[in-house]
């Protein structure tokens, strides 16, 4: 079962302005509304050169496939 509580977070602490819809323990996912933009890691071009391989057949087309060609 999903329900959704309303509440806000202060001082590393989240208060619930309801009463939860549960008796016992439960597991809990909590989604911030924020107008807070993540910081984003820079991209490094190049950053794979030489780690990665495409093979000198990669675009030929495949045995298995023959019937349907």
């Amino acid at each position: 079962m999903l329900a959704t509580v309303k509440g806000y977070y202060e001082e590393g602490k989240i208060i619930l302005e309801e009463k939860a819809p549960v008796s016992s323990k439960t597991d809990v996912i909590v989604t911030f509304l924020t107008n807070e933009q993540p910081e984003i890691a820079q991209r490094i071009p190049g950053a794979f050169k030489g780690k990665i391989a495409i093979a000198d057949d990669f675009d030929e087309p495949l045995d298995d496939l023959k019937e349907y060609m």
